[in-house]
């Protein structure tokens, strides 16, 4: 019986708390970085498949012949270029996204330790009155 009335009072303190203009600027940050850290979700995913797909060059690429001309893609258009000089053009392709991912990943997880603070801060002041789950 004592669990259900503090329960009932958690309940109603809640349903009393008024919003003030820091506690809707909270909210706001909050919705903006839940878009923020969608939107990256979605890079940070293409980012990795696009990695994916130049390893899967790279170890066709070892099976090549040594005097054979390969082709690669610049932009729209694909040059015919000594098996080396792509290789080498590859693994600076493959250096340049793992560096994008890499911070991706650090944009990410700054935006989610953000979003945590702001969890932490809006329940303590709403408790269940509010839902900030993504």
């Amino acid at each position: 019986m004592n669990i259900s009335r503090r329960m009932e009072e958690e309940e109603a303190i809640g349903e009393d708390v008024e919003v003030r203009r820091e506690d809707q600027d909270k909210i706001n940050r909050f919705s903006r970085l839940h878009g923020h850290e969608l939107a990256i979700e979605e890079e940070l995913k293409a980012k990795q498949k696009e990695k994916e797909e130049l390893d899967d060059i790279t170890t066709e690429l070892e099976l090549a012949d040594e005097d054979e001309l390969v082709p690669y893609k610049v932009g729209d258009a694909f040059f015919h270029i000594p098996l080396p000089q792509a290789q080498e053009m590859l693994g600076i392709s493959t250096a340049k996204l793992e560096e994008e991912i890499s911070q991706l990943e650090e944009k990410l997880s700054n935006i989610r330790d953000e979003m945590s603070q702001l969890k932490v801060e809006l329940y303590a002041r709403f408790g269940k009155t509010i839902n900030l789950e993504t």
